[in-house]
């Protein structure tokens, strides 16, 4: 799903235009952002913990030539879902199992794949 679709079905359910939601939404994505780039942690209740840890410098080693290389420190946001939000992806692939549908691959349990088959 994208920005753009979050905004659609948004703007449809609480019929604004898909203007001013798409304001409120990227306003909401800017407020975590910035709260992550001052404080380094912004928890959402039922929904999860997002947060930046600092990543050590390291050795790793080029895939295509074999060659080992230095890997810089950097800072990483992670994310780790909440109770709430761990409990619903658990049911739902639970669900996808018992309708013969694989939870990943987006089929509808008769090889068909696209769209249709995700709704």
């Amino acid at each position: 799903m994208t920005k753009k679709e979050i905004v659609k079905q948004i703007s449809e359910k609480l019929g604004m235009t898909q203007l001013k939601t798409k304001e409120i939404v990227q306003q909401t994505f800017d407020a975590i952002v910035e709260t992550l780039l001052v404080e380094k942690r912004i928890e959402l209740r039922n929904f999860g913990v997002f947060e930046v840890k600092r990543r050590k410098a390291r050795k790793a080693r080029n895939p295509r030539t074999g060659e080992r290389v230095d890997v810089e420190p950097k800072y990483v946001v992670t994310f780790k879902p909440g109770k709430e939000m761990e409990e619903r992806v658990r049911k739902l692939d639970l669900a996808a199992e018992l309708a013969g549908v694989s939870a990943t691959d987006g089929s509808d349990g008769n090889g068909a794949v696209g769209k249709q088959a995700r709704r």
